[in-house]
C-alpha cells in the first residue's frame, strides 16, 4: 500500500521519530523559478559538466540567456544505492529571452 503525505505531515513524523537540533531550523517554502532550462542528467556527478555544455548551446541556439550563474540540482536518485552510471539529477537554471 502506499502511503502519501504531505511534505508537514512528514516533518512531524520525522520530528517525532528523530532527535535533531537542525529540525527546528527547517522552513517550507514555494519557489517560483520563472522561465528555465531543465536537462536530466544521467551518469555521475563529475560529468554533469557535460551535461551544462549541451544546455549552453541550447540557450544560444534558442536566442536565450542565463539570468543567474546559480543553478539547482534536483538528485531523483540515491547515491548510495545506484550505480554512478545510472545517477539521475535535473539540472536547472533560470533564463530571460536575449534583448
Amino acid at each position: 500500500m502506499l502511503l502519501l503525505l504531505s511534505p508537514l505531515r512528514a516533518f512531524e513524523i520525522v520530528r517525532k521519530n528523530k532527535s535533531n537540533l537542525l529540525l527546528d531550523e527547517v522552513t517550507f517554502d514555494n519557489i517560483e523559478d520563472g522561465l528555465s532550462l531543465q536537462m536530466l542528467h544521467l551518469g555521475s556527478y563529475d560529468e554533469e559538466s557535460q551535461t551544462f555544455e549541451i544546455m549552453n548551446a541550447f540557450l544560444e541556439e534558442n536566442q536565450l540567456k542565463r539570468t543567474s550563474l546559480t543553478h539547482r540540482e534536483i538528485y531523483l536518485s540515491e547515491f548510495r544505492k545506484v550505480e554512478k552510471a545510472k545517477l539521475k539529477t535535473v539540472l536547472r537554471y533560470p533564463v530571460k529571452k536575449s534583448d
